[in-house]
């Protein structure tokens, strides 16, 4: 009897361009999705640092919170 364990995953994984927030500090690498930022420009919550609006080429993750807005 197979175990199903070790089974993959056969669904194609969807990617496109995201909007993101990149930390603008040297030594930070957070980011954060556009989709689930906190505020309309938000601070790094790692470190607290600016952070900059970007794009990367990201699997799809829908945010269907209300303060997602």
């Amino acid at each position: 009897m197979a175990m199903g364990f070790g089974r993959r995953n056969n669904e194609e994984i969807v990617k496109e361009e995201v909007v993101v927030w990149d930390c603008t500090s040297d030594t930070c690498k957070c980011w954060i999705r556009d989709n689930f930022k906190s505020s309309e420009t938000p601070k790094c919550p790692i470190c607290g640092s600016d952070m900059v609006k970007t794009t990367r080429e990201l699997q799809v993750v829908n945010n269907n919170s209300i303060y997602s807005k």
